[in-house]
This record gives C-alpha cells, structure tokens and sequence, in this order.
C-alpha cells in the first residue's frame, strides 16, 4: 500500500524559498489571462467575522493551465500589531487535480504579501504611464513595502513618499526601503503630502467597512494610478468619482462585499483585471486618465503562486513531512 504524505511548509520555510518578485509577476499575469479567457474557477470567498474589522476568509481556486488546486484559509486581524502579532495569517492546502488529495499545507503569510504586492503591479502596467517614477505609499507595513518592491520591477522609480500615522513605522520604512530598492524614500507628515506629487499611489492600511477616508478630490493629479489594497478606506466619494477607469480584479467578489456593506461609495468598476489582461478591454488609453486599481485578494493569485513555491521548497530539501 502507498503511503500517503504531504509537505507542511512553516513561515520560515515558504521565507526561505525567497521566490522572486518578477517570476511571482509572470505567475500572475498567467493566472489573470486565464482568468480572462474563462478557464480559472473560482468562486466568491465566503467569510466570517468573529471581529469587528476582522475577517476569516476562505479562498478556494482552480486554474488547470498551471496545475494549481487548493484553497487558503487567512484571517486579518487590525489589532493583532499592537498584540505582537501579525494582521494576516493562515494556511494555504494544495491538492492534487487528478486524485484530489492533498500534497502541501504552507503558511500563507509571506505569500499572501507578496501576491498582493504583484497584484498591484501587474494592474499599474496595463493603467499606469510606463515611465512613472514617484510613488505614494500610506500605511507603512508589510503592503507599504511589498507593493513599492513590486512597482519598482516595472517601473523606473526614483522617487518615494511615505506616510504612516506611526511615526516610528514611517521612519524604519525610510531607512530600510530606500537601503534595500536603492531610491529615494522621503517620509512626509500629511497624507496629502504622499498624493499630490505621485505618478502611483498605494494605500494599504487596514479594510474598513465604515472608514474615515482622507484622500480628497484633486490630490491625485491628472494621469496618475492608484492601488487600493485597503479596499476604498482611504478615498472620499469626490476622489472615487474622479478616476476615469476604476478595475477590480473580480466582478462577484466586489459585488458580494458591496452586498456586505462595503464599496458604498464607490462607482461601479469599468472592468477587472483579467478582461484587460487578455485584451478584452483596454487598459489606459490617455496620459491623462486617472486609473485606480481595485484588487480584493483572490484565491486565483495564491494558487498561481503556491505551487512554484512547493516545488523549490522540495527541490531545496525545505519542509517537513507528515502522513495522511
């Protein structure tokens, strides 16, 4: 009889694959243009919320052009920082498409990150001005940081502004982005102060469902891109009204937290982010155009990411494993 196992794959485990940025890019724009040609399945994530602001989430996704199956569990959590612990967390489960058993459970931390971050990019390359070179990042956390590491693949970025209203986060995020990606990082005192320069904009703080926005109308100039990796938290009804394309990356999802009570605010998205990918509709069409990404964090980029990090994990000797 055959014996039956599956890798586990700790958080220092899936950290020590150190995948790198460009391939995790490459991973999802594959995943998004199978998307976008109707070969990815991919329901709507269900979720509870044991806290208010929190959420547990599951996120099951298949996509057979690159053999990924499986589903994520993650939480987040806004006051676990302040615990010592981290705002997101969870596993992600492999399984296997032909027996449907299960070959690898990882932490999803630094994946959850790093996607996220990718995601970003990806979607600034179809709307955002390819010589962009300043970035605006509030909320200097994990996100602050993997989405400025991402846009400086794609991007010739020079220049970044950062606000946090941590100023002990802000001042470590100058010091360790600007050493690590080799660009200006200049840490400013008002959110405004992050906007009005930036040819892309990343707001990342925690997903609120009755948030106190700050970003007003006209901060964001003319021919500028932003990311809302906190959902709409940050940007006022007059600001949203500004964008000349608004993209999710997901129609039902965003029209299922709407039915949750998020998204009150904000117009009806022009398309997602695997239609313009397989150029179903365009991306940017003016220099002048405000685009704004709308990326709710979809199973489809965890399971596009996943597997390649299983497999350098087993190629490196990394993991441990366990029976079924």
């Amino acid at each position: 009889m055959t014996t039956q196992q599956l890798l586990y794959l700790s958080r220092a485990d899936v950290e020590s694959v150190a995948l790198d940025m460009p391939t995790i890019i490459r991973l999802l724009e594959t995943a998004f243009l199978e998307k976008g040609q109707g070969r990815v399945e991919m329901p709507p994530k269900p979720g509870i919320h044991p806290q208010p602001d929190a959420f547990i989430h599951a996120m099951p996704a298949y996509i057979p052009a690159l053999g990924a199956a499986g589903i994520k569990w993650v939480s987040g959590y806004p006051d676990n920082p302040a615990r010592g612990l981290p705002y997101i967390s969870g596993l992600l489960i492999l399984n296997d498409p032909q027996t449907g058993l299960p070959y690898a459970v990882m932490d999803c931390t630094w994946i959850t990150a790093m996607r996220t971050g990718a995601a970003t990019a990806l979607a600034a390359r179809y709307l955002a001005r390819p010589d962009s070179q300043t970035v605006g990042i509030l909320a200097c956390g994990v996100q602050g940081r993997a989405n400025l590491e991402a846009l400086a693949v794609l991007f010739p970025i020079r220049k970044v502004y950062a606000y946090d209203i941590r100023p002990e986060a802000q001042a470590r995020y100058v010091t360790e982005m600007s050493a690590r990606l080799g660009v200006e990082v200049i840490g400013v005192d008002t959110p405004r102060a992050a906007v009005v320069e930036s040819d892309l904009v990343v707001t990342s703080g925690p997903i609120l469902k009755h948030p106190r926005p700050t970003i007003a109308r006209d901060w964001l100039r003319p021919g500028a891109f932003a990311s809302a990796v906190d959902f709409d938290s940050y940007w006022t009804p007059e600001a949203l009204a500004q964008f000349d394309k608004i993209v999710t990356d997901d129609h039902a999802q965003f029209r299922y937290y709407r039915d949750q009570g998020y998204f009150q605010a904000t117009p009806e998205p022009y398309a997602d982010l695997g239609e313009i990918v397989a150029g179903l509709k365009p991306g940017r069409t003016r220099d002048d155009e405000r685009t704004l990404a709308l990326n709710l964090g979809l199973a489809l980029d965890d399971m596009a990411v996943a597997p390649a990090v299983y497999r350098r994990a087993r190629e490196r000797g990394l993991g441990t494993w366990l029976p079924l």
